[in-house]
C-alpha cells in the first residue's frame, strides 16, 4: 500500500493549468480507476499504461489502483498524462522513488511498447508551467525542440518509459534537447513580381503599415491573389511575445515542423472556399480546436473567391475581427483562441469572371448584384480598404522594367511607418493605426480640423458612409500620413483615404 503524486499540465484550449496527478495503491480487488473528469482518451490510459509498464520490464501491482487528477473539477483532455500516470503508479506501489521529480512537470503519451510518443500543445503546456513557477519539464523527445522555446525552463526528454524509470531510480540519464541553428525562414514571393497594379501595391503597403483589412475586386488575372500572397513579405518580423503566441497556437494544432523554432514570419492562411465553419473559425466535438482564423494570428487570413464561402461562415468572422479573439463553447467547456488577423478578401466582379473585364461579361445585372451581395454589408463595413483592380495591359506586362520595388524595399517604409505610429500611441494600449478606437481620433489632441475633414463629414451627413466607416477613414488617413512622412493627415490624405475606403477611382 502507498501513495505518491507528481505534476502534469492540462490544457483547455491555449489555457494551461499545472495539475497534481496522485495515486493510491491499496489492498483489495484488483482494479484501476481514473477520476478527475477525464475524457475518453484519458480513460483509455489505463490500458496504455498497463502495457507500457509491463513491456518496460516492471511488475504490475495486483491491487486496487486509484489515480486522481487535481483539481478534480477541471476537465482533463488528451493523452499527455500517460507518462505522469505511469510514474506515479510505480511510485505508489513502492517500486520507484519520486524525489527526483520534485518541481518537475511530466508530459507525454505512452505506446504499448513503452515508447514515449509526441503530443500536441507541448509549447503552451510548458509555457503554463513556467507561469506557475515550475522550472523543470520532462517531455517526449519529439517535442523537446518546441519545449525549449520557453525561456527559464530546463527541459529534458525521454524516448521511453524505461529511460525515465532509470533516471528516477538514479541509474540513468534523460536526453538533452538537440541544439540546432535557427533556420532562416524564407521571405516568400516578392512584390517585384507584381506589374501594372500601382493602386493595388499602394493599398497593400497601407494595409501592412496600419494593420488594415483589405478587399480586392477585379477580373481573373488582375493580380488579386498575387498581391494578397505578398502581404506577409512586407510585414515586420514578429517580436518575441507575438512569436511565442503564434507558435503556441500552431503547436496546439499540431502544425509545427519537426525542427520546431519560434515562428518569426507573420503566418499566412488561405483556406479553400469549401472549408467548413469549424475549419476556419475553430470547432470540433467536445472541446473546440483552433481554426485557420487563429492559425493566422498576427498574420494574414486570405479568402480567395470570397463570395463562394458560406454566408454564415463569412458573418462568423465579424466579431473576431472586432475583438481580436474567438470564443468557442462546446459540450466539454469554453475555449478562447487569439485571432488578431489582417483579413484580405478577393472577389471577381461576377460569376462568369471574364478575364476581359466588364466588356465581355455575359451576366445580367441582377446576377451580378446577387453574386457580390453574398458578402454582407456588416462584414464589408469592417474592411478598411476596397480596391478595384483593372486588367493588366500588355504594355505593363511586357515592359522591361527593373525599377519595380521589391518586398524588402517596401518593408522598410512599412517598418518606419509602424515606428511612427507606435511612438504616437506609446502611452496607449495599441501600436497600429488600424487598432485605434474612433473616439480617440475624434477627440483632442488627435482631432483633425474641420477644413481637413470637410469632405468626409459631408459623406457622413448624407449617409454615403457609416459612423464606423468615418472612423476607419480617419485610421487610413493617419497611416497615409505616417507612410508619407506627415506629422498629421491633411485634406489630400483624407481624400485618398475616402477613395480607398469607398472603392472609388478618386
Amino acid at each position: 500500500m502507498g501513495y505518491a503524486q507528481v505534476r502534469a499540465v492540462g490544457l483547455i484550449g491555449l489555457a494551461g493549468h499545472v495539475l497534481t496527478v496522485e495515486c493510491d495503491v491499496a489492498n483489495g480487488l484488483p482494479g484501476f480507476v481514473i477520476s478527475g473528469l477525464p475524457d475518453t482518451a484519458l480513460n483509455e490510459a489505463r490500458d496504455r499504461v498497463r502495457a507500457a509498464i509491463v513491456n518496460s520490464g516492471e511488475q504490475w501491482p495486483q491491487q486496487r489502483i486509484t489515480v486522481n487528477l487535481l483539481p478534480a473539477d477541471l476537465p482533463k483532455h488528451g493523452t499527455s498524462f500517460d507518462l505522469a500516470i505511469a510514474v506515479v503508479l510505480l511510485a505508489a506501489a513502492g517500486n520507484l522513488p519520486v524525489r527526483a521529480l520534485d518541481g518537475v512537470v511530466l508530459i507525454g503519451e505512452l505506446g504499448l511498447d513503452g515508447q514515449v510518443q509526441a503530443v500536441r500543445g507541448v509549447l503552451p503546456a510548458v509555457l503554463a508551467a513556467a507561469r506557475a513557477g515550475v522550472r523543470r519539464a520532462i517531455v517526449p523527445t519529439a517535442n523537446a525542440g518546441e519545449a525549449t522555446l520557453v525561456p527559464g525552463v530546463t527541459v529534458r526528454s525521454a524516448d521511453s518509459l524505461r529511460r525515465l524509470i532509470d533516471f528516477v531510480s538514479g541509474t540513468g540519464q534523460l536526453l538533452e534537447p538537440p541544439v540546432e541553428d535557427d533556420p532562416v525562414e524564407p521571405l516568400g514571393p516578392d512584390l517585384a513580381d507584381v506589374v501594372g497594379q500601382e493602386k493595388g501595391r499602394r493599398a497593400l503597403e497601407l494595409a501592412a503599415a496600419g494593420g488594415h483589412h483589405l478587399a480586392f475586386y477585379g477580373p481573373p488575372g488582375s493580380g488579386k491573389t498575387m498581391l494578397a500572397q505578398r502581404l506577409p513579405t512586407v510585414l515586420p518580423p514578429l517580436d518575441d511575445d507575438a512569436a511565442l503566441a503564434v507558435t503556441a497556437v500552431h503547436s496546439l494544432a499540431g502544425a509545427l515542423p519537426p525542427t520546431a523554432q519560434l515562428i518569426r514570419r507573420p503566418p499566412f492562411q488561405a483556406p479553400h472556399h469549401t472549408s467548413t465553419l469549424a475549419a476556419i473559425v475553430g470547432g470540433g466535438s467536445g472541446l473546440a480546436r483552433p481554426g485557420a482564423l487563429s492559425l493566422a494570428h498576427h498574420g494574414v487570413l486570405f479568402l480567395d473567391e470570397a463570395p463562394h464561402f458560406g454566408a454564415s461562415l463569412l458573418d462568423a468572422l465579424r466579431q473576431p475581427l472586432e475583438d481580436g479573439y474567438v470564443r468557442l463553447r462546446r459540450s466539454l467547456g469554453e475555449t478562447i483562441y487569439p485571432a488578431e488577423v489582417q483579413l484580405v478578401l478577393a472577389a471577381n466582379p461576377c460569376p462568369c469572371a471574364s478575364s476581359a473585364g466588364d466588356t465581355a461579361c455575359e451576366c445580367p445585372a441582377l446576377v451580378r448584384r446577387r453574386y457580390l451581395a453574398r458578402l454582407s454589408g456588416p462584414l464589408l463595413d469592417r474592411v478598411d480598404l476596397h480596391i478595384t483592380l483593372d486588367p493588366v495591359k500588355a504594355a505593363a506586362l511586357l515592359a522591361v522594367d527593373d525599377g519595380l520595388e521589391s518586398s524588402a524595399q517596401v518593408a522598410k517604409r512599412v517598418a518606419a511607418a509602424r515606428d511612427a505610429a507606435a511612438a504616437r500611441w506609446s502611452n496607449q494600449n495599441w501600436c497600429l493605426n488600424g487598432r485605434v478606437p474612433g473616439r480617440t481620433l475624434r477627440n483632442p489632441p488627435y482631432r483633425l480640423p474641420g477644413s481637413v475633414t470637410a469632405s468626409l463629414t459631408r459623406r457622413l451627413d448624407t449617409g454615403a458612409i457609416s459612423a464606423r466607416g468615418f472612423d476607419r477613414v480617419l485610421r487610413i488617413a493617419w497611416t497615409i500620413a505616417d507612410l508619407d512622412g506627415h506629422s498629421r493627415p491633411d485634406a489630400e490624405d483624407i481624400n485618398e483615404a475616402v477613395a480607398l475606403r469607398t472603392g472609388s477611382q478618386g
